[in-house]
């Protein structure tokens, strides 16, 4: 389900604004919940959809970017109230410390000081402890006076291993060539498998695939043009992919005239995709669906995306939010393959 179809680090303004909550996605398997990515308003969306944070059994975060997790605190705090005591603990599972800082744009004249130079660039585990600390005299009011449970036991935040020998390095390798998608998740009803994508300066930033009884479904996290992401989504029967409207890029940036509008250009045109090149990836993947998501303008007219659909050669499909999209099998298709074997698979450490 899609729970908010938005990219971007804004409220999107003008006509059709309202319409696209921040991005966030829903893998529904039975009364199990997935989530991946926390955007504006998820907790609302999920409500909407029917469901509430005690129906999560994970949230999976593509990457640290703002707009792809700026309510995980909501979800943990507001969650304490819908949790069913019996509920295991929630698992938040990203990207860890990138290790290293980005280098500065080339147009800097002067290289820009980074924020929190003690820790500029935290993990996933980190990342939710500080938002936890942030919010302690809330917490501790409702954890001492009304005797609510502490969200660091009933939600548990752990970074991603990648696997050894993949040769990654955030500055000079971000996204390895060749890589084999790796295991990061299993319980009775799903298999999550990951890889890492193309979304300078963003690393790591990785692409999920749920893998089910009844289908699969790929998410691609925020990448540019990446054949990790086709590997990763080889005959799978839906994948949700990003798609950036770059004609929008060039009328709002374009005559603007500063550096900061130019690097502004420069990051969307190097970490990001087309309708285009998403339809010429799900093909070559061999998708069975191909639903773009992330849209981005958020209030780009659907006309726009739907413009491209006969491209395609599955179904295609640009959902609103709270849209329901199956991800069953679909027969004789290519999306009945199986994605990889167990030898094939890389394992994480």
């Amino acid at each position: 389900m899609t729970l908010g179809t938005a990219g971007g680090p804004r409220w999107w303004t003008g006509s059709n604004s309202g319409k696209r909550a921040g991005i966030a996605t829903a893998v529904v398997v039975g009364d199990a919940v997935y989530l991946v990515d926390a955007g504006s308003g998820v907790g609302n969306q999920l409500m909407k959809a029917g469901f509430s944070v005690g129906n999560l059994r994970g949230i999976f975060l593509t990457h640290l970017h703002s707009d792809h997790c700026i309510d995980l605190a909501s979800l943990a705090i507001f969650g304490l109230f819908t949790l069913r005591p019996d509920q295991e603990p929630i698992r938040i599972i990203g990207p860890g410390d990138r290790g290293a800082l980005p280098p500065a744009s080339p147009r800097a004249v002067t290289p820009p000081k980074p924020l929190f130079p003690d820790q500029p660039t935290p993990g996933t585990k980190a990342l939710f402890e500080h938002l936890m600390r942030a919010y302690g005299t809330d917490l501790n009011d409702r954890v001492i006076d009304a005797l609510r449970p502490s969200p660091l036991d009933r939600f548990t935040a752990s970074d991603i291993e990648l696997p050894p020998g993949t040769g990654y390095d955030p500055n000079s390798n971000p996204t390895p060539p060749g890589m084999l998608p790796f295991e990061i998740y299993r319980d009775e009803l799903v298999t999550v498998t990951a890889t890492l994508v193309e979304h300078p300066p963003v690393a790591p930033a990785f692409a999920f695939r749920f893998d089910t009884a009844e289908g699969s479904v790929t998410i691609s996290g925020d990448t540019a043009p990446c054949e990790n992401l086709v590997r990763l989504a080889r005959g799978t029967d839906l994948l949700l992919h990003e798609a950036i409207d770059f004609e929008w890029v060039s009328r709002t940036y374009g005559s603007v005239g500063t550096e900061e509008a130019q690097a502004s250009m420069d990051h969307h045109r190097r970490s990001h995709t087309s309708p285009l090149d998403a339809i010429g990836l799900a093909d070559k993947a061999g998708a069975a669906r191909l639903a773009l998501h992330h849209l981005v303008p958020g209030t780009t007219p659907k006309s726009v995306w739907l413009s491209h659909a006969e491209k395609f050669t599955g179904e295609f499909l640009v959902p609103d939010d709270l849209d329901v999209i199956s991800f069953s099998a679909i027969t004789g298709n290519a999306a009945d393959d199986a994605p990889y074997t167990e030898v094939e698979m890389a394992s994480t450490p």
